[in-house]
């Protein structure tokens, strides 16, 4: 596989050239590596944001999965052993699983294994069809891959989403942790979801950590799995070291 290939791509008439991040989500508890979640970046290290906006609307659902197809290309380049963590909009399981297809082929192709793939389902627009996209994960669970909501209590579905589909893993949306060790409102809150999920058996993910304190009163919660600056920035085209002396 030709690396410039893989970290510089383009597709013509339909969006920027774009390379893939990647950011650890760590397991305190087991002191290891949970997954890396697949962030899209443009190649002069442009935000996820401003490569999006660049695209057309109706070139979207095809620009998603080109990252998808990239990121599992680069996870199999970089020998990644955790979980592949690839984001996921509501409207593109509308697309008759096709986002789920693509991967599970590309995966196969490069010998990622498909059992290490992670769909988070992001809350960053609205459902047109809640009851279809519970559906279609569903019914490919049989793979074996990982389901995650992703940015939970930032917009849109929130607990009606979790009440139709419950996902192996639930994120914290940042907003709800920044701060968190000074918030008494937020504190309980984040207490209040983490119970309801222990009952549920879904893994909670805190993301956004920055500061010791943000950690430690989410481990009195009860959290152990964590994303954030305090033990990784994303590292363009590779897995970045992990700061385990912050924990």
């Amino acid at each position: 596989m030709n690396s410039k290939n893989v970290i510089d791509a383009a597709i013509p008439g339909i969006g920027p050239e774009f390379t893939i991040a990647f950011q650890p989500i760590v397991d305190l508890e087991r002191r290891e590596v949970f997954a890396h979640e697949a962030l899209v970046r443009g190649v002069r290290g442009e935000g996820a944001f401003e490569v999006l906006g660049r695209v057309e609307a109706r070139h979207r659902f095809a620009f998603h999965e080109a990252c998808r197809v990239r990121s599992i290309e680069m996870a199999s380049m970089l020998g990644m052993q955790s979980r592949l963590s690839l984001n996921v909009m509501p409207n593109d399981i509308a697309r008759p699983a096709e986002c789920f297809r693509t991967a599970i082929r590309t995966a196969e192709r490069v010998g990622f294994p498909v059992d290490r793939l992670m769909f988070e389902i992001t809350e960053g627009e609205p459902f047109k069809d809640l009851p279809e996209l519970a559906a279609t994960f569903r019914t490919f669970e049989r793979f074996g891959f990982t389901s995650a909501i992703d940015d939970f209590g930032a917009a849109y579905a929130g607990f009606e989403l979790l009440a139709a589909f419950q996902p192996d893993i639930v994120k914290i949306d940042m907003s709800f942790v920044r701060d968190i060790h000074l918030s008494a409102v937020q504190f309980t809150i984040v207490k209040g979801f983490v119970a309801t999920c222990d009952e549920l058996q879904i893994k909670v993910i805190a993301e956004g950590v920055e500061s010791r304190d943000e950690l430690d009163a989410l481990r009195r919660l009860g959290v152990r799995l964590f994303q954030g600056y305090l033990f990784a920035r994303p590292g363009i085209a590779m897995l970045p070291d992990i700061a385990w002396s912050a924990a």
